[in-house]
């Protein structure tokens, strides 16, 4: 299954990646124009009622009839890739990463042009994971079915496809998407904190029940929401989405309950124990150590300092991955340089690879620290910088 969903999300970022550092303004006309496009995409993959100032004017209103059956309205959201589905899991990663790349470089989306797109964008994914929580422990997860949808090759306005909407609650639970959907909702309330406070508010209050519902009914999606298994498999199980909502949660609120969180599992949950060579919609232990690393350098580790530490250094294990300097595992690269992981839809594991790299490239440059390497004495930030900027050209 292809995530295009993500897919654009991460080019959108690559292209900032060009637009908000120098060493590229020679170009940026071309990477601004690209970005404006990447954004675009959002729109064309929207599903529901669509609004009169849509772009895309060759889309048209579909699923309207989305969640009916169950007597709940599950209008709106995005389509997955070339899918008529709505897949809970990848979409809800997306909102996160959309925020995160817009919290971490809004100034330059802005000088671009392109905030107000981006922000609807988050908008409309976060209005549809809001419908989606229908009751604090319940949360609608997928609406359609991939196999029976990609043995009939239609437009969204044209769908005769079953469009059953699938559930996880707390006797079928779902750590895993209910965790991700909180770093969604998390990570999109600090984006609109400034601009929607009562937005902001909202989406903190389902951040923060989607946490407590993921924690104490502990299952992964796939294991009730079957039909998933064949397209977004959750293969690396809920551990990581528990921390990974927790980090999101602590950014979101400076809440010392969940960095304690963060802490007291990073152990048992893996975010210590696990060194990544990826980083994807399937596999957030990366992003909590980046996370991580991120708080310990703004200097709020307090009583947690030396467990952040640990994450940090599994954090710097993947970017000494990336850029081929551990004694252990590194990631690959073809003849022409850009990043392997694997053959399926390689590009996700690239731009998301290149998005950390750069951001944890920014966070030691305002923290004066430089990144450490098996047998080194200290990486510049401005290699990791380097190493991103190069997936790109």
């Amino acid at each position: 299954m292809a995530q295009a969903i993500g897919l654009s999300f991460s080019t959108a970022f690559l292209l900032l990646v060009l637009l908000s550092h120098s060493l590229y303004t020679v170009v940026a006309s071309d990477y601004s124009d690209a970005l404006y496009k990447s954004i675009l995409f959002y729109e064309a993959q929207r599903s529901g009622k669509l609004p009169g100032n849509q772009r895309a004017t060759w889309r048209g209103d579909s699923g309207l009839q989305d969640g009916m059956a169950q007597g709940v309205d599950l209008q709106g959201g995005y389509y997955d890739a070339g899918d008529n589905v709505k897949f809970g899991l990848p979409m809800a990663f997306t909102i996160t990463m959309l925020s995160w790349s817009t919290i971490e470089y809004g100034s330059q989306i802005a000088n671009n042009g392109q905030l107000d797109y981006a922000l609807e964008a988050i908008r409309w994914g976060t209005d549809y994971l809001v419908k989606a929580h229908t009751e604090p422990n319940v949360l609608y997860g997928e609406v359609g079915d991939g196999i029976t949808d990609h043995n009939c090759w239609q437009r969204p306005e044209d769908m005769s496809t079953p469009r059953q909407a699938y559930k996880i609650d707390a006797n079928n639970p779902g750590s895993d998407l209910a965790g991700e959907t909180a770093a969604a909702m998390a990570a999109a309330s600090i984006v609109f904190k400034a601009k929607d406070n009562a937005h902001s508010n909202l989406l903190l209050s389902h951040a923060k029940q989607l946490f407590t519902f993921a924690d104490t009914y502990r299952g992964k999606y796939d294991s009730s929401i079957t039909v998933a298994q064949k397209f977004y498999t959750s293969a690396s199980g809920y551990a990581d989405e528990l921390l990974w909502a927790a980090m999101w949660l602590y950014h979101a609120t400076d809440d010392e309950y969940y960095l304690k969180y963060v802490a007291d599992n990073a152990q048992s949950l893996g975010g210590t124990g696990w060194s990544m060579a990826e980083f994807s919609w399937d596999v957030k232990y990366a992003g909590v150590q980046v996370l991580a690393s991120k708080a310990l350098m703004q200097g709020k580790g307090g009583a947690y300092a030396n467990t952040l530490r640990a994450y940090q250094t599994k954090a710097e294990y993947f970017l000494c991955a990336c850029l081929q300097k551990n004694n252990g595992a590194q990631v690959q690269r073809t003849p022409g340089g850009l990043m392997y992981v694997r053959a399926w839809n390689n590009m996700q594991y690239v731009t998301s690879a290149s998005f950390l790299l750069t951001v944890y490239s920014d966070y030691l440059t305002s923290s004066r620290q430089q990144l450490q390497c098996s047998g080194s004495y200290g990486v510049d930030p401005s290699e990791l910088l380097s190493l991103a900027q190069s997936q790109v050209i």
